[in-house]
């Protein structure tokens, strides 16, 4: 699907249907590959990665009937750009209401890109505790690293150029649930 919009063009990525069966499959495959959900929590990135994390919380509770710990993570203060930038950075609430040393942590975020908003979380993470094992699950890989940094879960790969940009819009956050893919 192609629509018109202020910049040019936009294209679907992904509709809400393809979002709720990629939660799932992650959700699912977070389970396989740490054996079920003992020693296992849940860090979503602020903001779009919160509202996945709880979407995830939420399809490993319907699947093995446990819920696991679940934290948001702010990483405002360990970007490597806050020089560059012209305006203020927007601080707002880490919330980790556990102790994460010697859990799997499984950071959650909607789009990987350079890999720098990643290297940012783990730094805040490291802050926090000494996790047995940091786990990354994002709904879209869009490619372009600048760090050697792979997520484990993956909803969907969306290679594009440079020129482009993804956006997740959320039902959490008013919006039709959908991945948009737009000239920059």
């Amino acid at each position: 699907m192609v629509t018109a919009n202020k910049t040019g063009q936009e294209k679907l990525g992904m509709d809400a249907s393809e979002i709720a069966r990629a939660m799932t499959r992650i959700a699912h495959e977070i389970l396989e590959k740490n054996k079920g959900s003992q020693e296992l929590a849940l860090v979503g990135i602020r903001t779009g990665g919160v509202h996945l994390a709880h979407r995830l919380v939420r399809r490993i509770h319907d699947i093995e009937n446990v819920t696991v710990p679940i934290g948001e993570l702010d990483i405002t203060l360990y970007r490597d750009d806050l020089s560059q930038r012209k305006d203020q950075p927007v601080l707002r609430k880490t919330s980790i209401p556990f102790n994460i040393s010697d859990l799997k942590v499984v950071l959650v975020d909607d789009v990987l890109f350079t890999g720098r908003t990643i290297r940012a979380a783990m730094d805040g993470l490291m802050d926090l505790g000494r996790p047995a094992e940091i786990q990354l699950a994002v709904l879209v890989d869009r490619g372009h690293r600048q760090l050697p940094i792979k997520a484990n879960f993956v909803g969907k790969n969306i290679p594009t150029s440079r020129e482009e940009t993804i956006e997740v819009l959320l039902e959490e956050a008013g919006e039709e649930d959908r991945v948009v893919i737009s000239k920059a």
